[in-house]
């Protein structure tokens, strides 16, 4: 499944989003299932009778919050079936009776069904509609028809259902019998939930969901109801359940085995280390010194905005507006690429040294800094290498410190550039559009995006640019584990736990800004190093986050340049392509002394002070809200049109 496609009308749709699947194959036991599962459905549907109670008391205040909790209600009752199992409408007589893949559900009738559906009814006709009358109508025309036909209780439905020996055990056992089933009954193909538009964002994603939930139940939803096997004739038609793929068959042999689950070692307390580790101060403690020779950027080529994360807001969000994204986050836009990451990767390596006028023979050692890289043999770096045509480096590797990642990969450039005495091209790359699912926080923060930079040795008597380095890493596991990817509690996608994260930039900006008072200026004219600086380019994390914190420390927010806004968090590559966009618009137009200071995943944290001279930039995408289509190579054919039977059927 693509991560993000364009549709016919060139908006952005995540797929992940609609269809819920999960990746069984980090699902251990029962207990594992129920965790996920009362994560993603239950913890944000309300119950048949939380809904009949709301529409008592007047809880609803519009049309689309009383739909909105009859869709979550729906993908509730449908948490299996949407992602374990598949349904098929099988004549009785043609029911395989033993064998252990083919299963019927045992159900139990919804208690005052027919008072809870006339409520709703009533409910939405006395309404006012949120804000678009015919689009509001055409959404509950599809919903009221699953949900007005509900036959069981939702509450007591098995993740395993039983099989069709296990069912007929007990002839008194309920399932569902259709009275007649038309294979040609009228669905949405996937085309269909793709290509859905409508007006509002909210209205968008709510048909979306409608459409996924009507394609549940394909068959006349009048005609079913709930009967005990031991009636069933040859020729009535049952709902057979099928798993869906591999994955779920190996999940169910696993449940019915007990699953394992891999024993918790106790967390241990961080203590400190016996003494501070001081910042590097590069121009004396290193005769080679380092000179910023070019830095490049490729930003991902198609913008999300805000409004498209509300058109595609998942089953499981809670309802957000794209003002409170902003207001949240900081952020109006971040960019994704069609590209993968390898390819924006080498894209940026090679504007880089095309600015620097480097070529492969003076290249002493290439570092990719990303912590979403899927490659692991051969390393990005290495890769990266052959393609610029590098017969060979003194080093070519891959370094882990996710937000961190620029200083990090600074410090290591600089080491290095000691043993070579030859330009160390340096990448922060990552790639986020596709490692998020519909995991919520994460979308509305990550984007993707590449930086490079050539950092060359200073002409003899020239000072360094770089002028001061810092990392660290470690804390409390709470904030170790603050950002995790893969995350199996997530269907391995990443996840980012805010309090945590919070906690820990704040420890790391403390410490930061209390080591920079502490430190002269390396020109000798101001009180201290901080009061020395031009400008903070800090880790593109939250900006609304990132300010408090700043403030905290004692910082103003006239101090730092931010342009997360357009761009979201890429993570390694935020900082960079920061002082790019900078730059780019106008913010640094002569050479400045930059702090730059990151943290994030893993509790890694560090940050360079650096003079950036604009002459070095090479720039690129002069035009940053421009939205260009997925290339042809990468994007997913052409739609079809929706389906006349469906447009019959539902309007």
């Amino acid at each position: 499944m693509h991560p993000f496609v364009l549709n016919r009308h060139d908006k952005m749709v995540f797929p992940s989003n609609f269809v819920p699947e999960l990746d069984l194959s980090v699902v251990d036991n029962l207990d594992h299932l129920d965790r996920v599962i009362r994560r993603d459905f239950e913890t944000k549907a309300p119950t048949g009778t939380e809904i009949l109670q709301r529409v008592e008391s007047s809880h609803y205040t519009s049309r689309y919050e009383l739909l909105r909790d009859i869709a979550l209600n729906m993908f509730w009752i449908g948490r299996y079936a949407l992602t374990m199992y598949e349904k098929r409408p099988t004549r009785w007589r043609d029911v395989p009776r033993h064998r252990n893949d083919v299963f019927l559900p045992i159900l139990t009738p919804w208690e005052d069904g027919d008072l809870k559906v006339a409520a709703v009814e009533r409910a939405y006709a006395a309404l006012p509609p949120t804000w678009d009358a015919a689009a509001e109508d055409r959404i509950f025309t599809i919903l009221f028809d699953v949900f007005k036909h509900r036959k069981h209780h939702a509450s007591e439905l098995s993740a395993i259902k039983p099989t069709v020996a296990e069912i007929l055990a007990e002839p008194r056992n309920l399932t569902f019998r259709l009275n007649g089933y038309d294979p040609d009954f009228p669905t949405f193909d996937f085309d269909d939930i793709i290509d859905c538009a409508e007006g509002t964002p909210e209205l968008e994603a709510l048909h979306r969901w409608a459409m996924v939930l009507h394609n549940q139940y394909p068959w006349d939803r009048s005609q079913a109801e709930l009967v005990e096997v031991g009636q069933l004739g040859d020729d009535d038609y049952v709902v057979a359940f099928h798993p869906r793929g591999p994955d779920v068959r190996q999940f169910l042999r696993r449940a019915g085995t007990g699953g394992s689950v891999a024993p918790i070692s106790p967390t241990p307390e961080a203590t400190q280390p016996i003494r501070p580790y001081p910042a590097v101060n590069v121009r004396t403690h290193f005769p080679v010194r380092p000179r910023i020779e070019a830095l490049a950027v490729v930003h991902g080529d198609t913008v999300c905005t805000n409004d498209d994360l509300i058109r595609n807001s998942a089953y499981n969000w809670s309802p957000m507006s794209a003002d409170e994204i902003r207001d949240k986050t900081g952020i109006e836009a971040r960019r994704y690429t069609s590209s993968s990451l390898e390819a924006i990767a080498l894209e940026a390596a090679r504007r880089a040294l095309a600015h620097s006028g480097r070529g492969p023979a003076d290249i002493g050692a290439v570092l990719v800094c990303t912590c979403t890289s899927s490659r692991l043999i051969p390393s990005v770096a290495t890769w990266i290498s052959g393609q610029l045509g590098i017969q060979q480096t003194h080093a070519s590797f891959d370094i882990v410190a996710a937000c961190a990642g620029m200083p990090y990969g600074m410090s290591d450039a600089t080491r290095i550039l000691q043993e070579v005495e030859r330009p160390v091209l340096l990448i922060c790359v990552e790639k986020f559009s596709d490692k998020i699912g519909n995991v919520r926080p994460s979308r509305m923060i990550f984007g993707d995006g590449a930086a490079a930079m050539v950092i060359g040795v200073a002409p003899e008597g020239q000072p360094s640019d770089i002028e001061y380095l810092q990392t660290y890493a470690s804390g409390p596991v709470s904030q170790v584990n603050s950002i995790l990817w893969p995350n199996p509690a997530f269907d391995n996608n990443i996840t980012v736990y805010g309090p945590e994260v919070k906690a820990l930039a704040g420890r790391y900006l403390g410490q930061m800004i209390d080591e920079l008072k502490a430190l002269p200026d390396p020109d000798g004219q101001a009180a201290s190093l901080l009061d020395s600086i031009d400008l903070i380019v800090p880790h593109q994390a939250n900006k609304t986050m990132v300010i408090q914190l700043a403030n905290q420390a004692g910082l103003s927010e006239d101090r730092l340049y931010f342009n997360i806004d357009k761009v979201g968090n890429a993570s390694s590559a935020s900082i960079p392509l920061a002082i790019h966009d900078a730059v780019r618009d106008g913010v640094i137009t002569k050479p400045v002394r930059v702090f730059a200071p990151g943290f994030g995943a893993g509790a890694v944290a560090g940050f360079a002070v650096m003079r950036v001279d604009p002459a070095v930039v090479a720039i690129a995408d002069p035009s940053p809200d421009h939205t260009p289509r997925v290339d042809a190579e990468s994007a997913p054919p052409s739609p079809a049109q929706s389906s006349d039977d469906v447009h019959l059927a539902f309007g």
